[in-house]
Formats: C-alpha cells, structure tokens, sequence
C-alpha cells in the first residue's frame, strides 16, 4: 500500500517583461489568462518567480497573489542598491509587495549593474520550469533584458508564454518540453508504507507527517531491495577464475575428462548470463534512487528545526532529484517559522540524531572496510610472489636441469600455479576495485574526520546565523558523500 499522503508537486513560472508598458491593464489581463491555463495544464502547486522592477514585474506579481500562487523573489541587488532605479511612488510600491515574498534572493551583493540584471534573468530562466514573458520582439535595450532573457531560455529548450506587448496577444512556444507530471516523484509517492516499527525512530523537530512517512518508506524500500550488486559483479571473476582453473589443471596435469570443458563452458556462459542479468536489473537501480531519495529526506528532517529553511538542496542538479528537491526545500520553507525550537534543542538534538548518528555509520563502515581491504592486499600479494617462486623455480630448472621436482611437483609448480596463480592475484585486485575499498576506506576517514570537527563546532556555537553556517557545510559534506556514491553505482550499473 502507498503512503496515504505523497509529497506535493511545485511546478514554477519565470517572468520577465518590459517596465515599460502601453496598456498596463490589457497586460494585466493577458497574464491572468496566462496564469490560469497554466493551472489547468497539470496537477501540482505553482509558484510564481519575478523580480519586481516597475511595470511587467508588478503586474506579474499582483496577478500571482490574485490567483493565490506563492511568489519568490529574485533581486538582482540588495534592496537599499535595488532601490535606486526607482522613484519613490514606485519604490512604495515594491515595499508593499516584499513583505508578501515567500523568498527573497539577492542575486548580485557587488559588481557591475547590467551584470547583475542579466544574472537575474538568467537565474529566473534555470529555476523555473516555464518563463513567462511580456516583450516587444525587439531587440534588449541594455544587457540583462527582457529580449536577452528570452533569448536565453529559446537556448536552454525551455517551454515559453510570450505575450505581445502591445496586443496582449499570447503564444507558446517549445511547450512540448513541459511536463505536467514527474515521474519519479510519482514513483517515490508509490512506494509502500514502511511497517509501524520503522516510525520508532526519532522525528526529532516534529517534520510534517507527509515527510516523515516520505523519507521511512523510501528508507524501507532502500533497505529491501537492496540487490547485493558487488556480490554479483564479483560472482562474474569468481566464474572466470574457475574456468581458468579447470583448464590449467586439464592441461597441467593432462586429464583427458569429458566433463571438464563442460565445466569450463558452464563457468563461461553463466559468467556472461550474470554479467546480462546485472546490465538489467532494475532491483538495482530503484535500490539507488530510493537510498538516494532517503537520504535527502533523511537531511531534510535533521534540519527542520532551523529557523531559516538551509539552502541545502537548491544546487543540487541531478535531473531525476530536482523535483523531489525543490519540494522538501518548499515544504521546510513553509513551516521553519510555525514551529520555533530553541536554539539549545536544535543542538542537542541534531549533535545525537545526526552527528552522533552518523559518526557511528561511519566507524561501521570503516571498520568492515579495513580489514576486508586488508586481507584482499594479503591474497594479491601472496598470489603474486607465490607465482614469482613457481615461476622463477621453472626458469632456473629449465635452464640448469636441477631436476628439484618429481613428476608430480613440475606439474603443480611448473605448469599449474604458474598459469592459476596470476589469475587468482587478479582476481583479488578485482575485488578490491569492485569493492572501491581504497576510495570508500579514505572517504568514511574524511568524513568522520568533517563530523568530529562539526561535532566541536556546533557545540561552541551561540548564534542561529553560525550554527546555521557549520549545519548547512555539515549536510552539505553529507549530501556530497551520497551523490558520489549515486555517481559511481549508476556508473557500475550501466556497465
């Protein structure tokens, strides 16, 4: 059974426009029209994403309150800079209308003017999902606007609503790239409920239900369908090693069996029949996005009782995530000022729920990893000198017929560990790559090492502007850890 309550859907729309307009109230109704067919397009909240310079900006955003849309800001400066490029009516205005910002972001804090307009468009254009427009067709009057932003989404494929500045007129266009619906938050809002006991576990700033039940039955289904996938890689050298073995060992020792290449055929074939099996196994690959899904929420529920919701998700641009992403950055957003807890709370409880936590996660690891790695090293280097005697012993009987060996003995330090043995110190060093242990022992020493210094940090901490600083670098360093691990087991996968 799916959970009872999936995590809502946010769809945004970018605006940019002229400040200056003929017949602002045809505009006005031109963006209302446009605003309401984007509701009809497709389930999910919109949020409204503007600036809010003088004409196409105000109208935009007054019309996204009317409609009820959450509106975000985007400035291309700090508002005392901002503030310069307007008259003191129209400045009154913007007043009025930034208390009612769900997001402010400043754009540009130094630097030049044009540039930071321009950045403002651009960054509209890369968090919007479609850029809505009042323009002239002609060309931009200075850099940073509204034909240049125009021109910038047309280059990043992104779907546009352009209305005519004079008519009012409306056309879409590239809106084939629209996608009403994400499917892998429908897969992820899917997934069955995890069992009572999994809700044992601390919620420890009180997250909403939605994301609560979210982030334990995405853990759930990690932890089930976990596929054991290095086991199956490994599986294909162990079937390789064998039928090395089985023919050195016919050769070796000159066994004329009928059922030994069988044997080595069956090895061969059932290597090639796993490797197949690996290349398509979707066990796999959901295991990876429900872990990767999990963690976020996982990070998303360690920080709920911030004041300020962390930026912690804003940067992340994996295409399969950005949904899911913006969502609990929305959701977090929302509800940091329902709920204030102390800033003593806050420490307390994210130095034991996630510090502490996943210090011991990593010690685990680290401790199963080093002594794993260890005896790979110990078979690698005993396989190899092995092979090093066996066949030196060969090349100094030979050359000098010390006859060291009977029959017998040449033929297994002759002949068979000279052949066997390479093979078998390979396949140890196979293992240890397989098993990325030098780059997963280094990563859990460094990252035990960002959570003990963090440990010390937040506890020093006396204000919610520093511990929010050492928390957001904390989740990130932790974020950055399972992206990577994202990285290389897609990568494993696809090969």
């Amino acid at each position: 059974m799916s959970s009872p309550n999936p995590l809502p859907l946010f769809h945004v729309v970018g605006f940019t426009g002229h400040r200056n307009l003929a017949n602002p109230a045809l505009i006005a109704a031109s963006l209302e029209s446009a605003l309401r067919s984007l509701k009809e397009d497709g389930t999910g909240e919109w949020i409204a994403l503007s600036s809010i310079a003088a004409g196409g900006d105000v109208l935009f955003t007054r019309q996204a309150l009317a409609l009820k849309l959450a509106w975000h800001c985007v400035l291309p400066l700090p508002a005392a800079e901002f503030r310069k490029d307007f008259s003191e009516a129209d400045w009154k205005t913007v007043e009025s209308l930034l208390p009612q910002a769900e997001q402010v972001r400043v754009i540009a804090e130094n630097g030049e003017r044009e540039d930071a307009y321009l950045d403002a468009g651009m960054e509209t254009v890369h968090a919007c999902d479609v850029l809505l427009a009042v323009w002239d067709g002609e060309a931009a009057r200075g850099k940073g606007g509204t034909a240049d932003v125009i021109a910038y989404a047309r280059d990043l494929k992104k779907p546009l609503l352009i209305i005519d500045a004079t008519s009012g007129a409306l056309r879409r266009e590239q809106f084939d790239a629209f996608t009403s619906r994400d499917h892998e938050l429908d897969f992820l809002n899917s997934l069955p409920a995890a069992p009572e006991s999994a809700y044992a576990a601390a919620n420890p700033f009180e997250a909403p239900a939605v994301v609560f039940q979210f982030q334990k039955a995405a853990d759930h289904a990690a932890t089930q369908s976990a596929p054991h996938f290095r086991r199956l890689i490994g599986s294909t050298v162990l079937l390789h090693v064998a039928a090395t073995l089985v023919a050195a060992a016919a050769l070796a020792f000159s066994l004329h069996i009928a059922i030994l290449p069988w044997i080595k055929l069956v090895c061969v074939v059932g290597a090639l029949l796993v490797a197949l099996a690996i290349r398509h196994y979707r066990a796999q690959h959901n295991w990876v996005r429900c872990r990767l899904a999990a963690e976020l929420g996982r990070s998303s529920l360690a920080t709920w009782g911030l004041p300020r919701a962390a930026a912690m998700f804003e940067n992340l641009e994996l295409p399969e995530i950005r949904q899911l992403a913006r969502t609990l950055q929305t959701l977090h957003r929302r509800a940091a000022n329902a709920r204030p807890v102390p800033m003593s709370v806050f420490k307390e409880r994210y130095l034991a729920d996630r510090i502490d936590d996943q210090l011991g996660y990593y010690q685990r690891r680290l401790s199963q990893a080093l002594p794993q790695l260890a005896r790979l090293r110990f078979g690698f280097a005993a396989a190899t000198l092995l092979a090093i005697v066996c066949t030196a012993a060969y090349a100094i009987d030979h050359t000098w017929h010390l006859a060291w060996f009977p029959a017998v003995g040449e033929q297994w330090f002759y002949y068979f560990l000279p052949i066997s043995l390479p093979v078998v110190a390979a396949a140890f060093m196979s293992f240890i790559s397989i098993n990325d242990l030098h780059r997963r022992v280094a990563r859990y020493r460094e990252m035990r090492h960002v959570l003990e210094r963090a440990r010390i940090q937040i506890g020093v901490s006396q204000t919610w502007n520093s511990l929010e600083k050492i928390v957001a670098r904390t989740e990130h360093a932790l974020l950055q850890e399972v992206l990577e691990w994202h990285t290389l087991t897609s990568h494993l996968e696809s090969h």
